[in-house]
């Protein structure tokens, strides 16, 4: 166990340079290989591995106690209503439907035809997959032959043979879900979808008359009723948003109208929010005000087209006669505080929107799916509004100069809000399963700073690379200076040894040094 000094000094002598070469160039590259896996796993999860395993694995054996435990007793309230954690975690991550989402044939494809690129993911694909089986059809669809090959025909992945069975079923009768498929993925225009939408309306009328008469006779009429009701919904939805892009706009927002008053409990499919850009394009604003004042409640869920538009409204009334050099001398007037509160409380709501308003960001193509408060629904947002911000004057001059500030009022925005809850954690890895990660960079906030290991390894990996080099270069004074370095950081050892030999007898040292 112990060794005298002449010990360590004849086992130091043995040591050759090619020995020093070895070591250093043997923890260079496993330093490496580590700093290679830590960036890995930091881009793909956004946090350090060694971190996390010591987080997960090590405290507790260690008896750490997660303090960042949630506290059931002191669930914090906020202006907004937002008073159960609990509750918070378990929505924060919910995907929903695009109530602005293009058309895949006239749109989509269009755009895949030009640049090569696949626009949807396949996690996007299939969670309109998963719609489409909720909403068009039912377990009764087997009574009726089209339906049950329609029922086939959205389980299918294939995109032609979902075509060829909408053809298949249309050959046997009128199927309105039919001609609604072949209008989103066969139509490549929208004068095309509309056509075989109007078409999908004459036979979806058709069946809801009938289904409203039976709805009362059984689960399964009641079952069916639904089912022919949302798809009545979809049809009329999705032809005044085909009005609106061929620029029929008063007739769009005729429609949507109509819809919302015909079936007001249908939220799901939140027109409120086509209807809001329709009136924008009209530049309506006074209904635009009526609109957001029945649906920017408390009890209502948000989303950035809710708060961004309350905020366009605000900025409206100030932009055109904003100045930062005169409001930093005179103070800002109370609307021109309304405007940039409502400014924060958007930013606060989904931070990324403002990059790709202020077009510091590019635009790629919105998903069918967005996730409230993350990338993905901010690009749904600006895709569609940034001309609505750009017709107000000055209003993305006042956004530019006020939505950093948001960020000093929330310094810890994963664990505390100040007009929302905090910032959901799980944003980042649902965008990235939404959003084309091959050539779009989904946003991230907060930005996460490198893990300290990553910063140790890059550390570690670039010094032990430079002695390995300098000790391949220079092997004589790089051998000196190993045995220098050595015998000076066992200096206090043998001190230690001396000590302990004076002290022992002899008889007893002779037996611990054999040892």
């Amino acid at each position: 166990m112990f060794g005298t000094e002449s010990s360590l000094s004849m086992f130091l002598n043995t040591l050759t340079p090619k020995f020093y070469v070895a070591l250093t160039g043997t923890s260079s590259l496993i330093s490496g290989l580590i700093l290679i896996f830590e960036w890995w796993y930091f881009r793909k999860y956004g946090t350090s591995f060694i971190e996390q395993v010591s987080v997960s694995h090590l405290r507790p054996l260690l008896g750490g106690v997660d303090t960042a435990a949630p506290n059931n007793n002191n669930s914090s309230s906020n202006s907004n209503g937002e008073t159960d954690s609990s509750r918070q975690s378990v929505s924060e991550c919910k995907v929903w439907r695009n109530p602005l989402n293009l058309f895949r044939g006239a749109e989509y494809n269009r755009y895949t035809w030009v640049t090569g690129r696949e626009p949807l993911t396949y996690y996007d694909m299939n969670l309109s997959a998963q719609d489409h089986q909720t909403f068009f059809t039912c377990d009764s669809d087997h009574l009726r032959p089209a339906d049950a090959i329609m029922q086939k025909a959205w389980r299918e992945r294939n995109p032609q043979a979902r075509i060829s069975a909408a053809h298949e079923a249309l050959e046997l009768e009128d199927c309105a879900t039919a001609y609604i498929l072949l209008a989103e993925e066969e139509a490549t225009t929208i004068m095309e979808a509309e056509r075989l939408f109007k078409q999908a309306l004459k036979a979806g009328e058709l069946c809801y008359r009938r289904s409203q008469t039976l709805q009362h006779h059984g689960t399964q009429y009641e079952a069916q009723h639904r089912r022919d009701t949302n798809v009545l919904v979809y049809i009329k939805r999705r032809l005044a948003m085909c009005s609106r892009k061929l620029g029929r706009t008063r007739e769009a927002v005729k429609m949507m109208r109509d819809l919302m008053k015909e079936f007001p409990l249908l939220s799901m499919f939140n027109i409120h929010e086509n209807l809001l850009e329709s009136l924008l394009e009209l530049q309506n604003y006074a209904d635009v005000q009526a609109v957001l004042a029945k649906y920017d409640d408390i009890s209502l869920p948000k989303s950035a087209t809710i708060c961004y538009t309350a905020a366009l409204l605000k900025a409206r009334a100030v932009s055109d006669k904003f100045s930062p050099e005169a409001a930093s001398r005179r103070g800002l007037s109370t609307a021109e505080m309304n405007a940039v509160e409502a400014i924060h409380r958007a930013v606060e709501f989904n931070p990324h929107v403002p990059k790709y308003l202020l077009e510091m960001k590019s635009l790629i193509l919105p998903p069918e799916h967005i996730l409230k408060r993350g990338d993905s629904e901010a690009i749904a947002y600006a895709f569609f509004h940034l001309q609505h911000w750009k017709r107000v004057e000055g209003a993305l001059n006042l956004l530019h100069c006020t939505w950093e500030g948001t960020f000093r009022m929330i310094p810890y925005p994963l664990e505390k809000g100040h007009l929302f809850y905090p910032y959901p954690i799980c944003t980042e890895t649902a965008d990235r399963e939404l959003l084309p990660t091959v050539f779009h960079e989904v946003s991230v906030y907060p930005k996460k700073e490198l893990p300290f290991f990553i910063l140790f390894t890059a550390g570690l990996c670039s010094f032990t690379a430079m002695l390995a080099l300098l000790t391949h270069q220079f092997p004589e004074l790089m051998g000196v200076f190993a045995k220098a370095f050595l015998s000076t950081l066992f200096a206090p050892l043998n001190f230690i040894m001396e000590k302990v030999e004076s002290i022992l007898p002899s008889s007893l040292w002779h037996q611990l040094t054999r040892i």
